[in-house]
């Protein structure tokens, strides 16, 4: 495995924000090892850190943000890119406002500033990952697909679809991501508007201190009072784009990238699924198990023991919407000596009740520092669909259909072998943690 790698002296740069206009300098510091990437907001009263990770992702549109609390830091792709690219793992970048100079429009002038820094090898291993399992996303007629490949390179293929507009038409690029082939084909390549586009913008106030000879403004013939620097040069920056916001998983990735039609939101959701998918990876290797939530960090927040602690370990999170947890049946199981004697069949209000408790568990991240508890209530629609017997994995699902400041209700569902064996919408009270000591 390489070395990770930080920068081996300081850099600055400074320009107009693309959208906002606002004046902006950057300031490129060398960093610890295994500090990532950092930006750091030094225009405010209290200077704000903010990772450059999948998590701290604020949405906008037409380009890629990261913010935490009130603060953020707004178009980071294009220097993303040229980290990406420059394979550095460690780097603190103070900026004095709230967006990226824009620069040219693209990766090349972060990426020229950035490889002069020259690097400093470090005394760890970077984090890697090489894609394993095929993840795909396809939205309002884009898709994008992140696959398993041979070899330790990330191959990307981008098919971006421009058919209606004869001044840019369809453009398909396949690379191998490398330094030298980013600094050669993708770092030069622009961002570009249609002319509606940009007409549409300017009457919001976006980007009024740009003219077509600052940015490429194309019109049915073409860039207007511009050029292209390559004939493909929109489908390359859409590329420069993905390796931007492919940064954000904070690992270099091997594997293959499909895109058609992608932008920033398909882009950042492929990134959190490889994320997702290197950390179940990652605990396996450590701990032997895929589980969020082991049976150990359950007792810590579940009250429930044996024998009526039923969920043995949760696999998957999405913050306090979803949650998906397992529970092995074997016929170890005490209530089987008396349901049924030669026909054993988990009771029915047990896997209610699992279902229960994995849904305690959603809500305990929303409650986790609210001194507030999850007591069941009610429960509705319930229906009873398959017998659940000794050797079946219950997978419990639970996703929130609302929480209010005294009730909160969600939506569950046990499955075994793909087949549904329960459903019910289960209802909890939420009371002081204090009322049940």
């Amino acid at each position: 495995m390489k070395p990770q790698r930080t920068i081996a002296q300081e850099a600055k740069l400074a320009g107009k924000g693309m959208f906002s206009g606002i004046d902006s300098s950057v300031n490129f510091i060398p960093a610890d090892v295994d500090t990532g990437i950092v930006f750091v907001r030094t225009d405010l009263d209290m200077p704000v850190r903010i990772e450059a990770n999948i998590r701290n992702i604020a949405e906008r549109g037409r380009r890629t943000a990261i913010a935490k609390a009130q603060a953020s830091v707004e178009t980071i792709e294009h220097c993303m890119a040229a980290l990406n690219a420059l394979e550095i793992d460690n780097i603190i970048i103070e900026i004095s406002a709230s967006e990226m100079p824009g620069l040219d429009g693209g990766s090349g002038e972060y990426f020229k500033t950035l490889k002069k820094c020259g690097f400093v090898e470090q005394q760890k291993p970077r984090k890697e990952f090489a894609i394993a399992e095929a993840v795909s996303f396809n939205e309002a007629g884009a898709s994008i697909y992140a696959l398993p490949n041979q070899g330790d390179v990330l191959e990307i293929t981008y098919d971006m679809d421009y058919t209606k507009h004869t001044g840019i038409g369809r453009q398909l690029l396949s690379c191998t991501l490398s330094t030298d082939y980013f600094e050669t084909n993708l770092a030069p390549a622009r961002t570009f508007l249609l002319e509606a586009e940009a007409k549409q913008f300017r009457s919001h106030g976006i980007g009024t201190h740009l003219s077509p000879r600052d940015i490429l403004v194309i019109g049915s013939d073409g860039p207007i009072k511009n050029s292209y620097r390559f004939s493909d040069e929109c489908v390359r920056h859409k590329i420069v784009d993905l390796i931007g916001d492919l940064a954000l998983v904070g690992r270099r990735i091997t594997g293959r990238i499909v895109a058609y039609k992608s932008g920033h939101n398909l882009n950042q959701k492929i990134a959190k699924k490889i994320l997702e998918q290197a950390e179940n990876y990652d605990r396996i290797s450590e701990a032997g198990t895929n589980a969020l939530l082991d049976i150990r960090r359950i007792q810590k927040i579940l009250p429930h023991r044996y024998p009526f602690l039923l969920v043995d370990k949760v696999i998957e999170i999405d913050g306090d919407r979803f949650i998906k947890g397992v529970k092995n049946v074997t016929f170890n199981e005490m209530f089987f000596q008396g349901h049924f004697p030669g026909t054993p069949i988990m009771p029915g209000v047990l896997v209610l009740e699992a279902m229960a408790q994995v849904s305690g568990l959603l809500f305990a991240q929303k409650l986790e520092h609210t001194g507030k508890l999850a007591v069941l209530l009610g429960m509705d629609a319930v229906k009873l669909r398959k017998s659940v017997v000794p050797g079946d994995q219950l997978i419990l699902t639970a996703e929130t259909v609302r929480v209010r400041s005294k009730i909160a209700v969600c939506q569950c569902q046990a499955m075994v072998a793909g087949v549904k064996a329960a459903e019910a919408e289960i209802k909890f009270m939420l009371i002081d943690d204090d009322a049940v000591r």
